[in-house]
């Protein structure tokens, strides 16, 4: 039975390598490597289909090096145990040079799998090599991060899947006998998702579907042949920490047709309407706030709205908010304020509160002064006295700093007029 074209086509050397020049290129971090001959323990961070199985394997050929793998799914801490085992006897027996461990999906062992590689790589028993779909920044315990290097490998641009698939209709041992045409690939390239594995999979799934003679690859074809691909999105991966980021960036730059686009990445990916709530109502608060206090609102009515009402209405009452939000006026300054005060608490410490301001609930309290002079601002006119609130060491300490648009202007004036000298600005 032949194996399929995906591993067919796995490149055999370091030159048929596709893409990745950062990495494999003539300059690339780890050809430089490979020539010197020091392999660091490594992390493979990418996209599924983009090569990271292949690439360790490569590393290992090219410095002639012993290559055991596991799986995180099927692996346990025993399995790697006897691994390590059998890596040093390898290495005593027949080599100087460190074997390579390859783990793939590295991000699915638990901690204590994690911990059981340490002591190996920490002594040089072998060279760690593990490939991750997710941010090792959130998915490996940071004392083997440590012990590693980590490269990313960018996904596959359009030109790179292209050349992929005619290097599979040319080079290709059975696909290179039929008389192939890609006259379109725009379905193709869509369905797989940049997934260079999935694509080639499902390109001999359709050439292997067609009788004819002449077969030629079009979108209505790809179509017909592989059903509707669901959008890759992982609710505890790296897709869902990218996508609310560019769906925050997007509301804060004002772009409602990019927030929208983000809003329905998350819908389609079956992302918790309440994680999407939860969201713009920090948003609201941290990147609109008092430049229009009513996007709290509307961001608190959706939350308690999507949740009566769910999915899939739940998608227009987002909309709706998402829009209003990245068309609101912006201002930072409550999350700025609030920042800047705790930095300056870790800065000051914990100074002492004016006896002016401090209760004096007991005689002895009243008799150390708790309390006096305290001048209650609903006794003076228009319910305000200038006076100090602020410790004694932070006198005329300005924390608040009110944005550049029309309702915080109000609340500059205010305070300018109120504050006689305190607020500048």
């Amino acid at each position: 039975m032949k194996a399929p074209l995906a591993e067919r086509l796995r490149p055999k050397q370091l030159s048929d390598y596709l893409s990745q020049t950062h990495l494999i290129g003539e300059k690339g971090t780890i050809s430089q490597m490979i020539k010197r001959d020091l392999i660091p323990s490594i992390i493979l961070w990418g996209p599924p289909g983009i090569g990271k199985t292949t690439l360790a394997n490569l590393i290992s050929k090219e410095t002639k090096r012993s290559f055991f793998t596991l799986s995180a799914i099927s692996s346990g801490v025993k399995d790697v145990r006897e691994v390590i085992q059998k890596a040093k006897q390898d290495q005593g027996l027949f080599e100087q040079k460190n074997p390579i461990l390859f783990i793939d999906e590295i991000h699915r062992f638990s901690k204590s799998q994690q911990d059981s590689l340490l002591g190996a790589v920490e002594k040089g028993w072998i060279t760690l090599i593990g490939a991750t779909t997710e941010n090792p920044s959130f998915e490996v315990i940071p004392a083997l991060l440590s012990r590693c290097q980590v490269y990313t490998l960018n996904e596959f641009s359009k030109e790179d899947l292209i050349l992929l698939l005619n290097r599979a209709k040319s080079e290709d041992e059975y696909l290179s006998k039929k008389n192939i045409t890609l006259k379109e690939t725009t379905s193709l390239l869509r369905l797989s998702g940049g997934d260079a594995r999935k694509l080639l999979n499902m390109f001999e799934l359709i050439v292997n579907s067609v009788d004819d003679e002449n077969i030629i690859i079009t979108n209505d074809l790809v179509e017909e042949k592989i059903q509707q691909k669901t959008a890759r999105y992982d609710k505890t991966g790296g897709q869902h920490y990218d996508i609310i980021s560019a769906f925050i960036k997007s509301i804060r730059g004002s772009d409602p047709n990019a927030a929208v686009y983000w809003l329905a990445r998350m819908i389609e990916g079956g992302e918790d309407v309440k994680f999407i709530a939860r969201r713009l109502i920090i948003l609201s608060s941290e990147d609109i706030g008092n430049a229009n206090p009513t996007a709290l609102i509307m961001a608190n009515n959706t939350f308690q709205a999507v949740n009566t009402i769910g999915f899939p209405e739940a998608r227009i009452i987002l909309s709706q908010c998402v829009i209003y939000l990245a068309t609101s006026q912006k201002s930072n300054a409550s999350y700025q304020a609030i920042k800047d005060a705790q930095a300056l608490i870790k800065e000051t410490g914990d100074l002492s509160v004016p006896l002016t301001l401090r209760n004096a609930p007991t005689k002895l309290m009243k008799d150390l002064g708790y309390g006096n002079e305290y001048k209650y601002a609903h006794n003076y006119e228009n319910n305000f006295i200038q006076t100090e609130f602020m410790p004694e060491d932070l006198t005329d300490k300005v924390l608040f700093n009110p944005g550049k648009n029309k309702r915080e202007d109000q609340l500059r004036q205010f305070l300018k007029q109120k504050w006689t000298g305190k607020y500048s600005y």
